[in-house]
């Protein structure tokens, strides 16, 4: 049975100047739903194609990569369609380390408006927006869906 959660992703502390998006299929883009100084916040759905796989099988127009390595992609600069700018980068999310135990949980807990959560760093160590396969800043977990 397929099944389809939330999933947020909030960027600390982006590059000042610079357009951040979530990539959505090949080359749409999902807009922060919210957005501050300190931190980018995007929410998008997945599906749980296979919560027995190892590691979990994630799908949906977000999801990126193939089924044993999925990530989502945090674009910036010219490839978050922004003009004028000298980035042009894309940071890979993993979803590879989202533990089936969390999954399990959020399910149980579906009826209660869930999202499963991460946290990244807004920038590369050259002081650029984060690109390439960036570590998470704490693991996939389950969170109120109420950003408040």
């Amino acid at each position: 049975m397929k099944t389809q959660l939330e999933f947020r992703i909030i960027v600390e502390h982006p590059l000042a100047g610079v357009i951040y998006a979530v990539q959505q299929g090949r080359s749409a883009l999902l807009a922060p739903l919210a957005k501050s100084k300190k931190e980018l916040v995007f929410e998008f759905p997945l599906t749980i194609a296979d919560i027995e796989a190892d590691p979990p099988r994630l799908t949906g127009e977000f999801s990126q990569g193939p089924s044993k390595k999925r990530f989502i992609y945090v674009n910036s600069g010219s490839a978050a369609h922004q003009l004028n700018t000298p980035w042009s980068r894309r940071a890979k999310v993993p979803l590879y380390g989202l533990k089936r135990s969390i999954l399990a949980e959020a399910l149980k807990d579906w009826s209660e408006a869930v999202v499963l959560e991460a946290r990244i760093h807004g920038l590369a160590k050259d002081g650029g927006p984060a690109c390439a396969t960036i570590p998470l800043l704490s693991d996939w977990a389950i969170a109120d869906a109420d950003l408040n």
